[in-house]
């Protein structure tokens, strides 16, 4: 540590910082545009100019190191003027196009031009102008001649997305931020750009000049996508939501969110909303009241328990539910004498052992490790943010091995990759045991190849460094024999000292298994009960035609049933259901998503729900009621949160697996769902599905059919 001088107060900051680090600790704001503390340092916009004592001219706060005794001063008469210079220059060129501007109200160049800009501009040339671009559905460059070049979101794409979509061309006045030739800017997380832009150079497409910042109500809630439990922040007006941006948790998502948690809200209000009851009467659908449709499904329950048994009955619910809707979902099955409820609707191995399957370390922690195997997934995008965490893990030195069917473009370096036909996963990771044990001396716990160069490669990876990980994705998850992968993971981290698990589908993959949403003693599990045979079914907020794992044949065989119950915000299962009851997404209920951590985040609804639909757990509250089950007394949410969640989630999470090793080639494909197929509101999201990944499995499907 190191004491220096700040605006007349001394202060102990690290040797080697910049004097915008040591001002941020010391609590003085210092103007800029360039400097963001998740990039790196470019140096561009020279607006930090701060007075430093013995030093010839202003110097850059953010390029700028500390030294002993150094003496600066932010608000010097020195320093002021040199950013007052600087506002002048920045403002030659911008249009004066605020009033139309989308920036208008959280612009940094807006705020800053009232402290720092003159009240006229000495410039009485013609101002430079950049034609507006087209890079894509999602972020719109039509007014660049915004820019100031200040390469945020240059360098966002080099050292976060991992992909330098965007880049400089040209020099001086002639600068201009532009993809290549022509391309569109088609990263998972391009949404981030709009955020760090300070300007309005990059502005979102789908909210372009739909509502005034100052207009738009704030409320915190969590993605209800993937299993990292993204933080959000979603903006209101008149009861719709307009607008979703990330909420910074440094412990979880940073302050960067994915495109799917960005634009999915778009769904909301899509004409597919369901907003009123509806029975399917002679084959057309009516819609009705709550009263008559809730009774419609208890009678139903109740005559097909009378008729075929408790166990003609199941519920398939969706890992997207909140935590408390699960626990309700499942109490209520329960309560009817059936054990048959489920989430795993694209798994094939449904071995487990009561304990819920995690990631086995912190989210945070990724960013930290320095070895890793991948099994098993496209992390970059079924989990884009903690592929962000490993690509920061990449950038300080850690080495990525991977085994896949395929060898994925993950916009990092990869050490290894073993790539393997799915059916062959397992033999291939007995192969990666075998060559760790060559190393350790350990006997492998299966006969594999230890000879594979590839496999060779990648346990030599993993015997090197200190904080390592196997990671195991949802292909790996959805694997036929997914006991074995895991129980040979684990064989190999306890080898070499890394953790491990899975890194999780969807916003409740672990939550699920926490409230006990899975089949116990007697019960069929979602491949079982998918493969036809039961007599009611209740689908909440699931379609098993997208959501499982050979949906068309699944979706077939559940039609079947003498009563089908589809609880939904979609007109959703409408060819196989009976009965459609409106329920609100993440936006209009309250609850709690547990994501791949173990970390527990409640939420509350952000707007009414739309026309008459309500939240799932008080239509499963209502119903456990009408059907005489005991313990559906509840009055709020809480009252269902205290009851489903224990205290101590922790306790209840193990990776730890005693299923023995099969290395017999395994049968089918495992099932994982593309990154805006994942579920009901990325599927209905115009804007998502107008993007480069949306298209490709359409593509792939083509030129499958030889076309």
């Amino acid at each position: 540590m190191i004491e220096i001088e700040l605006d007349g107060k001394k202060i102990d900051v690290q040797e080697g910082c910049m004097i915008m680090h040591a001002a941020e600790k010391a609590g003085t704001y210092i103007p800029h545009f360039c400097y963001h503390k998740k990039l790196s340092i470019a140096a561009n916009c020279r607006m930090c100019l701060v007075d430093v004592e013995k030093a010839p001219k202003p110097m850059p706060a953010c390029a700028t190191p500390v030294t002993q005794g150094m003496i600066v001063r932010t608000k010097s008469e020195r320093a002021i003027k040199a950013q007052q210079s600087v506002m002048e220059f920045l403002l030659i060129n911008h249009p004066l196009d605020c009033p139309i501007c989308d920036q208008g109200g959280e612009c940094q160049l807006q705020d800053l031009a009232v402290g720092y800009g003159g009240t006229t501009s000495r410039y009485e040339e013609e101002k430079r102008v950049v034609n507006p671009k087209d890079v894509g559905p999602l972020v719109s460059m039509q007014e660049m001649s915004r820019c100031i070049q200040c390469t945020r979101c240059v360098r966002f794409g080099q050292e976060v997305a991992g992909i330098m979509e965007l880049g400089m061309s040209h020099r001086g006045e002639h600068a201009q931020i532009e993809t290549f030739v022509g391309q569109s800017v088609d990263s998972e997380l391009s949404g981030n750009m709009i955020d760090i832009c300070p300007v309005g150079a990059l502005t979102s497409k789908p909210f372009r000049y739909s509502a005034r910042t100052w207009e738009l109500s704030r409320r915190k809630s969590v993605s209800p996508h993937d299993a990292t439990g993204a933080n959000l922040v979603v903006q209101v007006k008149n009861n719709k939501v307009m607008r979703v941006v990330p909420l910074e948790n440094e412990d979880v998502n940073e302050c960067w969110i994915a495109d799917r948690d960005r634009f999915s809200y778009e769904a909301l209000d899509s004409a597919d909303r369901l907003t009123k009851p509806m029975l399917k009467q002679g084959g057309e659908w009516k819609e009705v009241d709550w009263q008559t449709a809730l009774e419609y499904v208890a009678n139903g329950l109740q005559g097909v328990k009378a008729q075929h048994g408790p166990q003609a009955i199941g519920t398939l619910a969706s890992p997207h539910s909140t935590a408390e809707e699960l626990y309700l979902a499942a109490a209520l099955t329960r309560g009817l004498g059936s054990q048959n409820i489920d989430t795993r609707l694209r798994a094939a191995d449904f071995q487990h052992d009561g304990k819920a399957r995690w990631l086995g370390t912190s989210v945070a922690s990724l960013t930290t490790l320095q070895r890793v195997l991948v099994v098993g997934s496209n992390i970059r995008k079924d989990q884009p943010l903690l592929a962000q965490r490993l690509r920061q893990a990449v950038r300080n030195g850690g080495k990525v091995n991977a085994l896949n069917a395929q060898a994925y473009d993950w916009a990092m370096p990869v050490a290894n990759t073993l790539v393997a036909d799915a059916a062959n996963w397992v033999q291939a990771l007995a192969d990666i045991a075998a060559a760790v044990g060559a190393i350790t001396g350990a006997a492998a716990p299966v006969a594999g190849n230890a000879n594979s160069a590839e496999a060779q490669a990648i346990a030599k990876s993993l015997t090197g460094g200190e904080r390592k990980a196997i990671l195991l994705g949802n292909a790996a998850a959805h694997h036929a024999k997914a006991s074995s992968l895991l129980s040979l993971a684990n064989w190999i981290g306890a080898q070499t000292g890394a953790t491990v698990g899975y890194l999780g589908e969807a916003a409740n993959t672990v939550g699920a298994q926490v409230v006990g949403a899975l089949p116990k003693a007697g019960g069929q599990n979602a491949g079982q009960m998918l493969a036809g045979g039961l007599k009611a079914v209740v689908l909440l907020n699931t379609e098993p035609a997208f959501d499982a794992a050979n949906g068309a044949a699944a979706a077939q065989a559940i039609g079947q049933a003498e009563m089908v119950v589809t609880l939904s915000p979609f007109k959703a299962n409408m060819d196989i259901s009976d009965v459609l009851l409106p329920i609100s997404p993440f936006t209009e209920t309250a609850g709690t998503f547990i994501n791949t951590e173990g970390r527990a985040q409640s939420f509350h609804g952000v707007v009414k729900p739309l026309g008459e639909a309500r939240p799932a757990w008080k239509v499963l509250r209502v119903l456990g009621s009408m059907l005489h089950v005991p313990g559906f007394e509840f009055e709020t949410i809480e009252e269902v949160r205290a009851q489903a969640i224990p205290a101590d989630v922790q306790a209840l999470l193990s990776n730890a697996c005693t299923a023995q090793v099969d290395v017999s080639p395994a049968a089918g494909q495992p099932a994982s769902a593309a990154i805006y197929q994942l579920d009901s509101l990325v599927r209905r999201a115009p804007s998502l599905q107008l993007t480069a990944d949306a298209k490709q499995p359409a593509v792939a499907a083509q030129s499958q059919g030889g076309l």
